[in-house]
């Protein structure tokens, strides 16, 4: 009976110091089990009130690199942490993980906020009102009630007619403001910051973009490197909802040349 109960704690002693060797080797190598799902427990970030920068990490972090598509996004290669305070919002971007082995794993997450639709407007049409999109998706409703948008009146002040209710930019009145001159110089450029506050999950913390603002007499101004830029940003629509292009070698392209900012509002008389 001894010796039955001597062979019955060898085995258990044998049975332990082998899962203990198991769980420390697994440690010691810092190996990660399963595929890595990358997720920052939300497909919508929103800038909210902070002390210092407001920065979100991923739910679970691995060795490898991270990077984030389009340019405009501050992200910690090493962690995948992004730098909300530090990056351009109201875009969608995606962001990638490669593991040391060479896996690749991806996600999209939109750091929410409001931006304007790269795109001729027409006056001789009556296409004068350039409509802010929210959360990078044309048919999400902005939140308005308790919003302010060019809070400081810092666009307005200028000469860019930003109606601080809705954060519509009305256009026509904008050329009537003088921003181009009087008459409008062909070919002239201006850029603008709309500092504004959305009553949404940010708790109305205080956000901001840049637009530039085109003005041409006819369609037939319009230089060649305009329509290049619109032309790159549409086939580029990873910057809003439902317009990602899926090829790799159509990205690969993309990935080189994406800077959706500052959104371009090219208006053209006729």
């Amino acid at each position: 009976m001894k010796i039955a109960k001597t062979i019955f704690f060898a085995s258990l002693l044998i049975l332990a110091s082998a899962s203990w060797l198991s769980c420390n080797k697994s440690a010691a190598t810092n190996e990660p089990a399963g595929p890595y799902t990358l997720s920052y427990g939300d497909s919508i970030l929103y800038l909210r009130p902070s002390a210092g920068d407001y920065i979100v990490n991923p739910m679970t972090t691995r060795p490898g690199t991270y990077s984030g598509f389009p340019d405009g996004m501050e992200i910690d290669d090493n962690t995948g942490a992004i730098n909300i305070s530090k990056s351009e919002t109201g875009l969608r971007y995606r962001i990638t993980h490669t593991a040391p082995d060479g896996t690749i794993t991806e996600t999209k997450v939109v750091l929410s906020g409001i931006t304007f639709k790269d795109h001729f407007y027409f006056l001789s049409n009556n296409d004068s009102i350039a409509l802010p999109i929210y959360n990078a998706d044309e048919n999400r409703v902005l939140p308005l009630n308790g919003s302010l948008f060019d809070e400081g009146n810092l666009a307005n002040s200028g000469g860019c007619s930003v109606k601080t209710d809705n954060g519509k930019i009305n256009l026509r009145e904008t050329i009537r403001n003088g921003v181009f001159g009087f008459p409008p110089r062909n070919d002239a450029q201006e850029t603008f910051e709309i500092k504004y506050r959305i009553n949404d999950a940010s708790g109305k913390s205080e956000n901001k973009l840049k637009v530039l603002l085109y003005w041409y007499n006819t369609i037939n101004d319009v230089p060649q490197y305009v329509w290049d830029i619109l032309n790159e940003r549409t086939q580029q629509g990873v910057f809003l909802r439902n317009g990602m292009v899926n090829t790799s070698a159509s990205m690969e392209r993309l990935d080189k040349a994406a800077k959706p900012r500052p959104p371009c509002v090219v208006i053209v008389d006729h």
